[in-house]
């Protein structure tokens, strides 16, 4: 399979490749993920049923959601195509006890392979980070079963979107990494929502996750400027 045909940026690979080491640091370079996890878990855990579900978590990087959904209850399959973040996430799983089945594998090949066999799908900060994002959102339809849920997260292209997560993290507060983050990637909501209505999905919930510099806390609300949360339904 060519790299166009596996949809995979090995430059945004390496990037987090490079990260993998401080991933569960809760001070490192990865503590913007982990500060925001709580209220992406929330989000999912009030719109799904994650009590013995299927659960399959679509660019899981080093684990950090999908771990969370494992101690909720879900039976979680994690899928990266960054060996180094796999690794930590295995390291870490086994550390805290949990059974969480990760695997180096696009979202495009699992689907070929795992058709409507999830009840939920999560797919968090992964899709500014690929050459083409609809095509991750179609494979994240086949993977749910009809009836069952998709949740996808990214980055607003949008002015805020570039001042606060861009210049603001990588640049000002250093948050993040230089270079995390490219503003044409990100992905407006209209966008996404027709992408996810061409794949078949129903769009249910749009909620934005906003950051508050002085209290350096994540929470959900209407302004979906920055990041955003999105629900979906199959059809």
């Amino acid at each position: 399979m060519s790299q166009k045909q596996a949809n995979v940026d090995l430059n945004e690979v390496a990037k987090f490749d490079a990260l993998a080491s401080s991933w569960w640091d809760l001070e490192g370079q990865s503590k913007p993920l982990h500060d925001l996890n709580p209220i992406r878990l929330a989000y999912t855990a009030e719109r799904t049923s994650l009590k013995d579900a299927n659960v399959i978590d679509v660019g899981c990087g080093g684990g950090i959601l999908s771990e969370a959904l494992a101690k909720s209850g879900a039976h979680v399959t994690g899928i990266d195509m960054g060996e180094m973040p796999l690794n930590i996430a295995k390291l870490h799983a086994l550390e805290e006890g949990l059974t969480i089945h990760y695997q180096q594998i696009t979202a495009e090949e699992m689907a070929a392979q795992n058709k409507e066999q999830y009840d939920a799908v999560t797919c968090l900060e992964m899709l500014e980070h690929v050459p083409d994002p609809a095509s991750i959102i179609s494979a994240c339809a086949d993977l749910v079963k009809p009836g069952g849920d998709v949740f996808f997260s990214t980055l607003n292209r949008h002015p805020k979107a570039y001042l606060l997560a861009v210049l603001g993290a990588e640049y000002i507060m250093k948050m993040l990494p230089k270079g995390t983050h490219d503003y044409k990637r990100f992905i407006r909501p209209a966008e996404l929502s027709a992408w996810c209505r061409q794949a078949g999905l129903k769009v249910k919930d749009v909620t934005g996750m906003n950051y508050n510099p002085l209290t350096r806390q994540f929470s959900l609300g209407n302004d979906v400027k920055v990041n955003y949360l999105i629900h979906c339904k199959k059809i």
